[in-house]
């Protein structure tokens, strides 16, 4: 990956993370799949709180088709460890979904999240979510 942007320091990186990362969020919840393909990597696969492996077209597919509809997704402070052009983001959120037509209620959700330096931009590669109880 020899297109990193080393023009940006480490806490400039950093930042720029963590506003992908909420910006692949507002994409999710506003179901603007075009928006959110760019963030995601072609090889990107989500692990869901329930077990499930998705793909990226599995998981942008099923919101595009309204199985999955993000209601509110609301990040607290995102924890960033910068890798040179990887990097792993963890944090809390509160998460309200509609899933196959079942409504899931407003929960409290560990994100962790791996991310690329590809093509120009930070894309997710690796999602996961666990659920707080």
């Amino acid at each position: 990956m020899t297109d990193f942007n080393v023009a940006m320091d480490n806490e400039q990186q950093i930042e720029l993370l963590r506003h992908t990362e909420r910006s692949r969020l507002r994409a999710l919840v506003a179901a603007d799949t075009d928006a959110a393909r760019i963030l995601h990597a072609d090889d990107f696969q989500l692990i869901t709180p329930i077990g499930i492996m998705l793909s990226r077209e599995e998981y942008l597919g099923a919101i595009a088709a309204g199985q999955m509809r993000y209601l509110s997704w609301e990040p607290g402070e995102i924890a960033v460890r910068l890798y040179g052009d990887a990097a792993v983001l963890r944090y809390q959120a509160y998460l309200e979904i509609n899933f196959g037509g079942q409504s899931v209620p407003r929960s409290r959700y560990w994100h962790m999240d791996s991310y690329e330096w590809r093509e120009g931009r930070w894309q997710a590669v690796w999602s996961q979510a666990t659920a707080i109880r």
